[in-house]
């Protein structure tokens, strides 16, 4: 099921008497493909959940279309749209055992017993609670809980599945598994599926295509690996990457970009005071290098050495390189010379944010 969201916008009003009207979601617009998982990935207040919403009729838009294939379902109720929606509290009957809240959906729409029975079993096999159909929810875990939230939106096929930050709750651990989970489902049953996140990690692991979005405007969209590699603002790339990016102030000069007083690289580009990033693997070190830092302490992760440092035009206290841990560095710390790498250094309009 191929979804296409046109100039959708909510506007929420103020709370004041004389406030402004909030704008949640502004004027947004992107293609979902057929059987894909795309993440709507930002901080709280972005209207990621908003957007999500509106998509499973929970929330009407302000303006705007959505259209499932070539149906126009904007004014659809929820339960004619086809979907499955997980909600981040999971939303279980304390009262109903494992096999009667995934059969809800289908007790609702008067399915026979044995069928809406064996229905059930199926989605509980999919997400591998089959031996729990017994249980009460207090009698599990948040990680089968979400299992079974899960199964009960999956259990009549949906068209789309939705979820709504459907791993907050769950510990580190937790977290990781069940994401593995759900991309291992969404892939098994083909279900086109839209996920809420604020953790661009975990977006970044599961999701095939991803939305990035800032007070209610689209920022990005495109596969995980591209945005990474390719943040078209500072917001994104401030944003995505795990240490975050180092963020300096710099200025380009005569075809130069100068960070401080030092040339780290040359450019084509205009001259103009810039923002310029480096991830923390865009460090090379080399005692003859461009780039000067000063170094505080070196933690070794095993296959790799994290050096934290500081430099005067960094925006953050710290810097983070890193480098291999097969590099040898001098005993004494102090200061350190690093290149950079052409392909982890980006350039934006200090005034804008834009990318260079």
């Amino acid at each position: 099921m191929k979804i296409s969201i046109q100039h959708l916008t909510k506007v929420f009003p103020s709370r004041e008497k004389k406030g402004k009207p909030v704008i949640a979601v502004n004027d947004l617009s992107i293609e979902i493909p057929s059987g894909k998982l795309v993440g709507l990935l930002g901080p709280s207040g972005c209207g990621k959940s908003t957007t999500l919403f509106m998509l499973s009729g929970l929330e009407a838009p302000t303006k705007g279309r959505i259209l499932f294939d070539d149906q126009d379902v904007t004014t659809l109720a929820p339960e004619r749209r086809g979907i499955g929606l997980v909600f981040q509290n999971y939303a279980l009957y304390p009262h109903m055992t494992v096999a009667q809240n995934i059969m809800f959906p289908l007790t609702n729409m008067r399915i026979p017993k044995e069928e809406a029975k064996a229905k059930a079993l199926d989605a509980a096999r999919l997400v591998q609670i089959e031996d729990l159909m017994a249980r009460k929810p207090s009698e599990l875990s948040g990680g089968q809980q979400q299992r079974v939230a899960i199964a009960r939106a999956l259990v009549k096929m949906p068209n789309v599945l939705l979820l709504d930050e459907p791993l907050s709750n769950l510990d580190a651990r937790l977290r990781l598994q069940t994401r593995e989970e759900i991309k291992r489902i969404q892939r098994e049953t083909g279900i086109t599926t839209v996920f809420v996140t604020h953790d661009q990690e975990e977006a970044m692991s599961i999701c095939d295509i991803m939305v990035v979005m800032k007070r209610g405007v689209v920022q990005q969209v495109g596969e995980p690996q591209s945005i990474y590699d390719n943040p078209s603002n500072l917001f994104v790339a401030n944003f995505l990457g795990t240490p975050p990016i180092n963020i300096f102030d710099g200025r380009i000069e005569n075809g130069y970009v100068y960070i401080g007083d030092e040339i780290v690289m040359s450019t084509v580009a205009e001259d103009q005071l810039i923002k310029v990033g480096v991830r923390p693997e865009g460090f090379i070190y080399d005692p003859e290098g461009s780039l000067s830092l000063n170094v505080d302490h070196i933690e070794v992760m095993g296959r790799d050495k994290s050096i934290v440092s500081r430099h005067e035009a960094s925006n953050k206290p710290t810097v983070r390189s890193i480098v291999d841990s097969d590099i040898v560095l001098p005993e004494q710390m102090g200061v350190l010379k690093f290149n950079l790498k052409p392909n982890k250094v980006f350039l934006f309009n200090a005034e804008t944010e834009e990318r260079i």
